[in-house]
């Protein structure tokens, strides 16, 4: 295999979260808008609670406090994209680890419906959101990996250009079929995770 680890988004690359979102903003248009507010409060700065990012993304959509509430409450409540099972089988015994932009709390609870990973890194644990170095950097220095050793498997588009800055290759799963933005330079990348075992050389 050409790496000795793979890393990944949770929340978007494993998860599919946006429909939890949807469903509890009531339309997937107003669950979008409420993701993408929150995304946009938080990406790339310091640290402060996941949850009060959430309350703050909703009320600025104009969303009840209600709704955050009840975001929080079922949160973990996701279910893994469909290519996400049989993929993590096929690399079982590669050591492979989670860097995700949320709590602690809520990022052991999320990561739990995928099953045993070496290291889950949370925003709040490295003091900064992702696209900063800093959660990525904590997650190798952790499993004491080279960037070089590993192949990090975002699911944005920022994810892409974090990822790489810090020196990992990068393949992405770009589930919204998004634009590539200029800092962005994937090794690879697909609508999800049908060529990730042939980039892992598996």
């Amino acid at each position: 295999m050409r790496y000795r680890a793979v890393g990944f988004d949770l929340l978007t690359a494993l998860l599919d979260t946006w429909t939890l979102w949807s469903d509890v903003a009531g339309s997937r248009e107003l669950g979008m808008k409420w993701h993408a507010t929150s995304q946009g409060i938080m990406r790339g700065t310091p640290y402060r609670p996941y949850e009060d990012i959430v309350r703050e993304a909703a009320a600025a959509i104009d969303l009840p406090p209600a709704k955050a509430d009840e975001l929080l409450r079922r949160w973990g409540d996701f279910a893994p994209w469909p290519d996400v099972a049989l993929t993590l089988r096929r690399i079982q015994g590669i050591p492979r680890f989670i860097v995700t932009n949320c709590s602690r709390t809520l990022g052991r609870r999320a990561a739990e419906r995928l099953g045993a990973f070496d290291l889950v890194m949370t925003a709040e644990e490295a003091g900064a959101y992702k696209p900063d170095p800093r959660p990525y950097r904590a997650a190798l220095a952790t499993l004491r990996l080279a960037p070089r050793d590993v192949l990090f498997v975002a699911g944005s588009a920022h994810d892409v250009g974090g990822a790489s800055r810090v020196g990992m290759d990068v393949y992405w799963a770009n589930r919204g079929d998004v634009p590539l933005p200029p800092d962005a330079r994937p090794l690879r990348a697909e609508r999800g995770l049908n060529g990730l075992l042939a980039t892992l050389g598996v």
